[in-house]
Order: C-alpha cells, then sequence, then structure tokens
C-alpha cells in the first residue's frame, strides 16, 4: 500500500506559480509511475502530467511547457512545478501512482485545490 498526501495548492493570480507536492509513504516509489490529475468544476478528471518509473514524462497539450513534473527518489515525494499559470488551471489536483503503469493508478491522494484569479 502506498498512501499520497498533496501540498501546495491555493489562490494565485494569473500568471502566478505554485508548486504541488506529493508526499509518498508506505513504500518507495522508485518503481512508480506517479501522476497529476486535476478536476475543474462540472468537468471529468484529466491527466495532468506523469514521470514513469523510468524517468519518462508525459504531459497533456495544455500544459506542456509550463508544468514541469519531477520526483525526489530520496524524499519521496513528486513534485508539480506550475508556472504561468491560466484561470483555466483552476481545479483540484490529485497525485496517483502505480507500479510500472501506464494508465492503472490503484493509489489515490485526497487532492489540493488550486484557484487561479484573473
Amino acid at each position: 500500500q502506498v498512501q499520497l498526501v498533496e501540498s501546495g495548492g491555493g489562490l494565485v493570480q494569473d500568471g502566478g506559480s505554485l508548486r504541488l507536492s506529493c508526499a509518498a509513504s508506505g513504500r518507495s516509489i522508485y518503481n512508480y509511475t506517479m501522476a497529476w490529475f486535476r478536476q475543474a468544476p462540472g468537468k471529468e478528471r484529466v491527466l495532468v502530467a506523469r514521470i514513469l518509473w523510468s524517468g519518462v514524462t508525459n504531459y497533456a497539450g495544455s500544459v506542456k511547457g509550463r508544468f514541469p513534473i519531477s520526483r525526489d527518489s530520496a524524499k519521496n515525494t513528486v513534485y508539480l512545478q506550475m508556472n504561468s499559470l491560466k484561470p483555466e488551471d483552476t481545479a483540484v489536483y490529485c497525485c496517483a501512482a502505480g507500479v510500472r503503469a501506464l494508465n492503472n493508478f490503484p493509489y489515490w491522494g485526497q487532492g489540493t485545490q488550486v484557484t487561479v484569479s484573473s
């Protein structure tokens, strides 16, 4: 079992930055794919970014170049650096994990709210 706890959300102005953290406990995430999803009000949850166990990263087109994802294996933590934030980035952001996964993530955090004001 892996437990995930997100932090770093909040209210920021258009064009600002935030860094989300996802701290994992229970097991080392060295062989896990870690991902960030978001869900805006009234919309489906969508994948924002993921970092595979190999270190390969993938991004949604809407955030590519703005939201780099990274992992610190020593701290068992994954980060999402969100730059040039836009009001349409407003959502609840959730961290997810799966062993050598591509799209199967059995472990989820509670989520953290990100609100971007115009």
